[in-house]
């Protein structure tokens, strides 16, 4: 059976069980258990904190597991990123209070760098060349620099409000662009059955969230036209209906242009046009 570890709280945790949950696993949680078995797909769901789950993947305690690539990197761990799930999106940066960003990066040399990822920090600093004192803290990061423990922070950002609340300003590009991950103890174990199967139901269900069904009834005559604006994946599946020279289309579009396509169909000549959602897909 796969020791497979989910983020006990947070936005992790959140939209890893949604995830799974989606794709058919047995992971929720009826109270505070910290581990809950689904025998029927073979795989023990293991609740972690975020930050402990690439140490306990990297150590081969846990088969593998959900987790943010930033804290993968932070925990040193050698863990095998195995397939990207596309929530928890955030950015590492680099800030400093407002006006004092004018240097760039190089304004950092000789600073004291706050910060809750100091593994992460210590081998980008490396990688820049930038000499500074990295400043441990386990959190709320932002109130340092006023509080006069550091004169810069290095943290994750996703939308930047709260730096801008406290009067900071990203100093230069990411240093680390991150999302959630499924790892391993080791590359191969993407090929494992269980694991590959995983992997495939998670993908339908991600892929599914970027796509839509369109129903529509046209006049033969304007197919080829249609079929344009709705040329599915392969193509349209088209049925005749009980009306003369009018057929009946199918077909996968992207969500994202859902109402340009029904007006454009319409304005076409098509009728009885419906969106539906879809929840999973194999492409």
């Amino acid at each position: 059976m796969i020791k497979f570890a989910i983020p006990n709280k947070g936005a992790l945790s959140e939209g890893a069980v949604e995830l799974l949950r989606a794709a058919g696993y047995r992971c929720s949680r009826s109270g505070r258990e910290l581990s809950v078995p689904d025998p029927e797909n073979h795989i023990e769901f293991i609740f972690l904190r975020p930050r402990d789950i690439a140490l306990y993947v990297g150590r081969g305690i846990i088969d593998c597991g959900i987790t943010g690539r930033d804290l993968a990197i932070d925990s040193g761990a050698e863990v095998a990123e195995l397939f990207p799930l596309g929530f928890g999106k955030s950015r590492f940066c680099f800030a400093l209070p407002r006006g004092e960003a004018v240097n760039g990066t190089a304004s950092l040399n000789g600073k004291r760098i706050a910060t809750s990822y100091p593994g992460l920090l210590a081998g980008k600093l490396a990688e820049m060349g930038i000499s500074a004192e990295i400043v441990r803290l386990d959190g709320a990061v932002e109130i340092s620099i006023k509080l006069g423990v550091a004169d810069a922070i290095a943290d994750v950002v996703e939308s930047g409000a709260t730096l801008r609340e406290a009067g900071l300003e990203i100093v230069g590009e990411p240093m680390l662009h991150s999302e959630a991950l499924l790892i391993g103890n080791r590359a191969e174990l993407a090929t494992h059955p269980t694991v590959s199967r995983m992997i495939a139901r998670m993908r339908g269900i991600l892929l599914a969230r970027d796509y839509a069904i369109v129903e529509y009834d046209i006049d033969r005559s304007l197919l080829d036209a249609a079929a344009k604006l709705t040329p599915g994946i392969e193509s349209p599946t088209i049925a005749p209906l009980s009306r003369p020279n009018w057929v009946a289309v199918k077909a996968m579009v992207k969500r994202s242009e859902c109402n340009r396509i029904m007006d454009e169909l319409y304005e076409l000549g098509a009728r009885g046009i419906i969106i539906s959602d879809v929840r999973s897909c194999r492409l």
